[in-house]
């Protein structure tokens, strides 16, 4: 469930489930306000006629006793506690002035009651005062004089009072429930959201810890299907792309440190024989005119090393920041390639290389002059690192629907697969001409391969299972329109 929908819920059942336990605690409360206005629970008479027929009925049961000669008139008595429970009502009986039987609690209305029926004299007397009443007669029966004394709480007062408070309790009962099922509603809701925010938030904070720590494999497993998904798989995409910038920052910073290495011993070669024939002619070892003219002759071509291999690091250098000038456009590699492979096939058939061409009609964009160089670059390599007398190498072309490859395979010996992923990195070690400088400056594959990347597309190389190495270019296509094919 996301996080919406949890505080949607949330809200209405912070309003709906204490206002029902609030309804039904009212409902409670007004059944037991009702049950009090029906019955009066006991609390006293309605009327003072039922009051007055209560008291009649009393001395019936009374003068009935008498005249039956009962000696013990407390037990036949016995018999109207149920009816005195009906409402708050005390029953006293005296013979001769001595009390025989009483029942009830007194009120402290009673003793003034009796002081008012004593001044009224004998015979039967109905007096009330305030909320109290009381019903006296003086019976005689078998020569036996008894009085009986009934007093009782007037309903309406009584019951005003028990009504009075049963609606205080109900209100309290109220209340209760209000406060209570707000806070327990609020303690299970904050629960039932918070959680469900607690935990992304401690995993990211986990996960962001350990990124500033070092550990950049460091991911968030989280399965929820709510709004912290995609910002933990966007956690995820961020710590692998810093993953992966750091590694490429890294291998730049050894690329750079074997591009120093590479270009000081490269300069070192041609320098240190510059130096030793330059000492030679100084020292007179060369003292004929055709030994010194030999001396001279080798020191123009170690400095045609050194310029060559600087205009390499140059142009190198410009790629790599993209500040070379490039003008791309549109070109028909069908009518393009075949005449710049005529232009250099005759200067390789003198190195032993011979060169064919496989094409089909493809539009790409690209600059023609930075493309002929990068194939002049792939054709270098397949010459020099030939190892019969006579090689083979075929330029191909395949169109795709977006992008056009441009294959470049040798019959050579191919490279060692670990070399592969370095192959275009500046003066890589493991690239055969570190060990003969004056076989190339190391820097084509790199130049190649800034060219291509520069132009919009790619480049790898791959091992042939029957020998030899394929440079693979894309380039991506150009939609069809007139292409242009310079002279050259």
């Amino acid at each position: 469930m996301t996080i919406r929908r949890r505080l949607f819920w949330s809200n209405i059942l912070m309003i709906a489930v204490p206002a029902c336990l609030t309804a039904l605690v009212g409902l409670l409360c007004m059944g037991m306000v009702w049950l009090v206005m029906q019955g009066g629970s006991g609390l006293g008479m309605e009327h003072s006629a039922e009051f007055y027929h209560m008291g009649e009925i009393a001395a019936e049961t009374v003068a009935s006793a008498a005249e039956t000669g009962e000696e013990n008139l407390s037990a036949r008595l016995e018999g109207l506690t149920s009816l005195l429970d009906q409402g708050t009502m005390r029953l006293a009986v005296e013979e001769d002035g001595q009390p025989i039987y009483a029942y009830g609690a007194s009120s402290a209305e009673d003793a003034a009651l009796l002081k008012a029926a004593e001044t009224l004299g004998g015979g039967t007397a109905e007096i009330s005062s305030g909320g109290r009443a009381l019903y006296r007669t003086e019976l005689t029966a078998s020569g036996r004089t008894v009085t009986v004394y009934l007093f009782g709480t007037m309903g309406e007062e009584h019951f005003s009072q028990g009504l009075r408070m049963a609606i205080g309790l109900a209100a309290v009962l109220v209340l209760a429930a209000v406060v209570g099922s707000i806070l327990l509603t609020n303690r299970f809701l904050t629960r039932f959201v918070f959680r469900r925010i607690k935990e992304p938030l401690e995993l990211l904070a986990s996960g962001a810890r350990q990124l500033g720590e070092g550990e950049l494999s460091t991911r968030i497993s989280y399965t929820g299907k709510d709004e912290f998904a995609p910002v933990c798989a966007a956690f995820n995409e961020m710590a692998a792309h810093l993953q992966g910038t750091i590694a490429q920052s890294c291998r730049e910073e050894e690329s750079r440190k074997e591009l120093l290495a590479g270009i000081s011993h490269d300069l070192r070669s041609p320098l240190t024989s510059i130096q030793a024939y330059v000492e030679g002619l100084l020292d007179g070892v060369a003292r004929t005119p055709a030994m010194q003219q030999k001396y001279l002759q080798t020191i123009r071509e170690k400095t045609k090393d050194i310029d060559r291999l600087v205009s390499q690091l140059f142009l190198f250098s410009e790629l790599d920041l993209e500040s070379y000038p490039l003008l791309m456009r549109p070109l028909e590699l069908s009518a393009w390639l075949p005449k710049m492979v005529e232009e250099v096939r005759e200067d390789y058939r003198r190195q032993g290389l011979e060169v064919r061409v496989r094409t089909v009609p493809a539009l790409v964009r690209a600059d023609p002059e930075q493309l002929r160089r990068v194939l002049v670059n792939l054709l270098d390599n397949s010459a020099k690192y030939k190892e019969r007398p006579e090689g083979t190498v075929e330029i191909s072309v395949t169109a795709g629907e977006r992008e056009v490859l441009l294959q470049v395979a040798d019959d050579g010996p191919g490279v060692p697969e670990e070399a592969l992923p370095k192959l275009f990195d500046a003066f890589y070690r493991s690239d055969p001409a570190r060990k003969n400088p004056a076989g190339g400056s190391g820097l084509g594959l790199a130049i190649a391969a800034k060219a291509v990347e520069n132009m919009g597309g790619s480049i790898r190389a791959y091992n042939v299972p029957a020998g030899g190495l394929t440079i693979a270019i894309t380039l991506p296509r150009e939609a069809e329109g007139n292409a242009e094919n310079p002279d050259y």
